[in-house]
């Protein structure tokens, strides 16, 4: 039987419902991530592209506690509220993700759960495959 095992890196509170990440055999499954502080607090208000860079700053140390980078990453959703400087996102893709790019689906919705945030994200990482 394949085992679950969540990953957690740094403080996580026992108030949330959901793990940063579950990893599942090879595959890491990252949950919707906004551009939060460790306060909670909203870094980039009003700035998707800079929100973005945040969501996959946070993404990193879930990557490493899982052994892997953002060469493993092979899909990603995003869940925006505005198509005002969406286009600015791509830039921040560039960032951090190199060719072969992974997979993407964006989708724009009516909210999303935390004021302010303009994206969320989830990703889905294969360990023991690496893009390029």
């Amino acid at each position: 039987m394949t085992r679950c095992e969540a990953i957690v890196p740094g403080r996580w509170s026992d108030r949330l419902t959901f793990s940063p990440a579950i990893r599942v055999g090879n595959l890491l499954f990252i949950s919707g991530t906004t551009a939060t502080d460790e306060n909670l607090r909203i870094v980039g208000v009003g700035d998707i592209a800079e929100q973005t860079r945040q969501i996959f700053r946070k993404w990193e140390p879930i990557l490493k506690a899982a052994g892997a980078g953002f060469d493993n990453i092979v899909e990603t959703t995003d869940y925006y509220v505005t198509l005002e400087g969406y286009a600015r996102t791509a830039e921040v893709r560039r960032e951090f993700f190199r060719p072969p790019y992974p997979a993407a689906t964006g989708v724009q919705v009516a909210g999303l759960i935390r004021k302010d945030a303009l994206i969320e994200i989830k990703g889905i990482a294969v360990l023991d495959a690496v893009r390029g």
